[in-house]
């Protein structure tokens, strides 16, 4: 508990909250797929998407809820991440927004489906909070960034891990691609929101895609480093155990993510 105090004093808010300001200085004024853009069967068919993951990952949550002080702490360290990032935002594409998801960090941490609870606290946050997004579209929302870019994260994070890539490698690899199939997978739901007049979905989706990936893929990379930075910060600070050359949480040296 020590350790964790003396790291949110002396590292998180000193140097990681300062490079994030000086990676994304501006803000836009919606937050991925906004209020009301949506029609209301889409609205229904990407809430009802979501709900499965959601009760799947709360039950998840509840095993590290029943953990120590530290573990909630990180807990609570993970949402604010991903709500610091995700509030700096890019204008992009008409009804939506470019930004940093924020999730890979607590994706590894906890693995995707506890960022599917997480995540959509995040958003409800960020509909209240900073009126960014809005309540039609959570769905939609939450199955982008606390779904599939988690799902991705994890996945890509577990097979670089068992190709020996050396875990800082790994993290960033699984947290930059994470961060752009949230956007491929917002593409898709635009697309078949609004298809293109002439080309129809799939050329819907290429004009998404092209419009976000200008912002998206350096917003991306610098997420994956943002995201290094912070877990080589938890492991020296011995809130984050390495056990052949990956970090592995742990309660009471007993492994439990």
């Amino acid at each position: 508990m020590k350790d964790l105090k003396l790291f949110i004093q002396n590292n998180f808010t000193h140097y990681l909250f300062l490079s994030i300001l000086v990676a994304f200085p501006y803000f836009a004024y919606s937050m991925h797929i906004m209020e009301g853009y949506l029609p209301w069967e889409w609205c229904l068919v990407w809430s009802l998407v979501y709900l499965p993951f959601f009760f799947w990952g709360f039950k998840n949550l509840k095993h590290y809820l029943k953990g120590d002080t530290d573990i909630k702490m990180l807990l609570a360290m993970a949402v604010a991440f991903a709500f610091l990032l995700s509030s700096l935002k890019l204008p992009s594409v008409s009804g939506s927004s470019s930004h940093a998801t924020g999730v890979g960090f607590g994706t590894v941490l906890f693995g995707p489906m506890v960022m599917a609870v997480l995540g959509i606290i995040v958003l409800i946050f960020q509909v209240f909070l900073l009126a960014h997004g809005g309540l039609t579209t959570l769905g939609a929302n939450a199955t982008s960034m606390c779904v599939a870019g988690p799902l991705v994260t994890w996945g890509l994070y577990i097979l670089l891990k068992r190709m020996n890539v050396k875990w800082q490698w790994a993290v960033f690899l699984a947290v930059m691609i994470g961060d752009w199939a949230t956007y491929l997978v917002t593409s898709i739901q635009l697309a078949l929101a609004h298809p293109d007049l002439h080309e129809g979905f799939w050329g819907a989706v290429v004009k998404f895609i092209s419009v976000f990936g200008v912002t998206q893929i350096p917003i991306a990379i610098i997420e994956g480093i943002l995201t290094v930075m912070l877990m080589n910060v938890l492991v020296k600070t011995n809130l984050f155990d390495i056990t052949s050359g990956y970090p592995k949480l742990k309660k009471n040296d007993v492994e439990i993510a």
